[in-house]
């Protein structure tokens, strides 16, 4: 009889971890996971998906931990406090690698700005306010959009906009920015800056205290930087004197907690004639990323200064049953929408009916450990785990 070995067990669990440390991509962690109960026990406990996201996005560390929010009753059974903890692990296994997911995929990219929020000054309120930086053309209703700063002597004076995103969390990209070309004026002079960088975070004051834009309340909130938190400063960039899209993308995706972006606009290049004193002028701006939501949303516990990573499986086989863009990862808690996302998988040939069975929760395995070949179509029609 031929002897059969375990890959993992022959290695042993030093050299196992380094090498399932390299992998770079979450569906081959959801494959490992898929070969036998062992190895998906290696993968959960020892928190594979959770350092992968933490390698791509370093903001993962800031969350204190994760929260399953559920409109279904489940019935709790008393067990040990070991079984508690395997259920925690599993939980993080599962959100983490749905988001590796989507971390590492370009599907669902799309402007992420909701609002304008303020603008560190404006120029003539309310005909260069930061709304205009919402409308992708330059001329609206016959007239220049754009925002305008106010003009100062000193060319070193900074700048901000700050807008509010679609969602709580939000993977960021890259952010697009056009400066504004003074038509009306002579020799038609490009207002942009010289550098700009991005700060993304979270508010202290609260989600609904952000809506209304006001000159005063402008003039309010670039005063008041300890109104908002900043997880994450990106390098700064240095901008063309060009009025086109310019795209500045991260050296990696970026997951926005709280779904604040502040554009810092540094250095001014152009004055203005009639007065002689600099300006920065933007006609349009775009924040490219994925929202998270509805399945992932954040709680942010100030008084402790801790975030929880909020997880509504249910909204997972709700996104795919509406054609959205989780239709496309093969992603769903119910056994009809398993058997629509594998037909769709096997056809764009990405992830493979393993990875499926992972992202969904363990499945029912052979009683032989070592057995991890079975038939991967049989597995998935059982039912998976909640």
């Amino acid at each position: 009889m031929e002897e059969r070995w375990d890959f993992l067990e022959w290695l042993g669990p030093d050299a196992s971890t380094a090498v399932l440390m390299l992998l770079d991509d979450p569906g081959d962690l959801a494959r490992v996971s898929s070969v036998s109960r062992s190895w998906r026990r290696f993968v959960v406990a020892n928190g594979f998906t959770k350092n992968l996201c933490l390698r791509i996005s370093p903001e993962v560390s800031k969350f204190a931990h994760v929260a399953e929010v559920s409109t279904v009753s489940k019935t709790t059974e008393v067990g040990s406090s070991s079984a508690v903890e395997w259920q925690s692990m599993e939980r993080e296994h599962k959100v983490y690698l749905y988001l590796g997911h989507c971390l590492s995929s370009p599907i669902g990219k799309r402007d992420c700005i909701y609002q304008a929020i303020c603008a560190s000054s404006t120029d003539n309120y309310p005909d260069e306010s930061i709304e205009n930086t919402l409308e992708p053309s330059e001329i609206v209703d016959r007239r220049p959009s754009y925002w305008s700063s106010g003009g100062q002597k000193d060319a070193s004076v900074p700048e901000s906009l700050t807008y509010r995103l679609v969602a709580n969390l939000c993977i960021v990209s890259e952010i697009k920015i056009r400066p504004f070309k003074a038509f009306f004026q002579y020799g038609h002079p490009v207002y942009s800056t010289k550098s700009v960088r991005f700060r993304m975070g979270y508010s202290r004051l609260g989600q609904g205290q952000s809506s209304c834009i006001t000159n005063e309340y402008a003039e309010h909130q670039s005063v008041d930087d300890d109104n908002y938190c900043w997880t994450y400063t990106s390098p700064e960039f240095p901008m063309l004197q060009e009025n086109v899209l310019q795209s500045f993308k991260l050296p990696s995706p970026v997951i926005c907690l709280g779904g604040i972006l502040q554009i810092e606009l540094l250095g001014r290049v152009q004055k203005q004639a009639m007065d002689d004193l600099y300006y920065i002028c933007v006609c349009h701006v775009q924040v490219i990323g994925r929202p998270l939501s509805p399945v992932l949303d954040l709680d942010i516990l100030e008084s402790m200064g801790s975030l929880v990573l909020k997880y509504f499986p249910e909204a997972r086989s709700c996104t795919v049953s509406e054609g959205t863009e989780e239709d496309e990862t093969g992603e769903s808690s119910s056994r009809h929408s398993s058997t629509v996302g594998l037909g769709h998988l096997r056809a764009v040939g990405s992830w493979n009916e393993a990875s499926l069975s992972a992202l969904l929760g363990p499945m029912q395995f052979s009683d032989d450990d070592n057995d991890g070949d079975s038939d991967d179509d049989d597995a998935l029609e059982e039912e998976p785990a909640a």
